[in-house]
């Protein structure tokens, strides 16, 4: 009776762990990026930690490897990475309708906002409380973005591989300020180089015993 009553118990909590995780559909797609674009100040790439937040962690519909690639397509393709980057999950997740719910969400808070600032913001922009709360805000786009890197890296930097070639590509583009697009080619490279290398290795490990069945079955004869 109280293996049954553990088991019964296991499944249950099984249950309630899968029913918490609400699967994606278009329309909460629209929804969590409606929410993340009306709170975001400061550009595309301040809406990263914020899909991070809401797609990885808090919804887990994607995971940390799933949108470090999906970041690294869109920066490669043209236009902003925030319409980029709400393409890729959506597409990813619900197909073609995801990815036009998840784009009209995030364009839709910025459009409709600053259509109705455009009306007035001339006649404000030099306003002292204006421009400070913008200086404000920068400073906290900073650290959102940090924060987000910080997430994403501690999860998808598990090798010193991975480490040296993330710094290596840090390097690239602050010092020699490369584009990101040839960054992104020289990091694909070098990890495909790495990747033929592991597996050769890996190859070479496996046929090595057998190199010694011959002399093996002289002796044996």
């Amino acid at each position: 009776m109280k293996n049954r009553s553990c088991s019964d118990t296991a499944i249950a909590s099984v249950t309630q762990t899968d029913a918490s995780l609400v699967p994606p559909t278009p329309a909460r797609l629209f929804w969590s990026f409606l929410s993340i674009g009306a709170f975001t100040f400061g550009g595309g790439y301040a809406m990263l930690p914020l899909i991070q937040k809401s797609l990885v962690e808090k919804s887990k519909w994607l995971k940390d490897e799933e949108f470090v690639d999906a970041i690294a397509v869109a920066q490669s393709s043209p236009g902003p990475i925030a319409v980029n980057i709400a393409v890729m999950t959506g597409y990813k997740l619900k197909g073609l309708p995801g990815a036009l719910a998840s784009v009209l969400g995030a364009v839709l808070p910025s459009f409709t906002i600053l259509l109705i600032i455009a009306t007035f913001f001339l006649g404000v922009q030099d306003n002292r409380f204006v421009r400070g709360a913008l200086t404000g805000m920068r400073p906290a786009i900073v650290a959102l973005m940090a924060s987000a890197v910080y997430d994403v890296g501690k999860k998808t930097i598990r090798s010193r591989q991975a480490a040296i070639l993330s710094i290596i590509a840090l390097l690239l583009l602050t010092v020699l300020q490369l584009h990101p697009v040839i960054v992104i080619i020289i990091a694909a490279s070098a990890g495909l180089a790495l990747n033929n290398h592991r597996t050769a290795d890996q190859t070479s490990i496996e046929v090595s015993p057998d190199s010694h069945n011959p002399g093996e079955s002289r002796g044996d004869k």
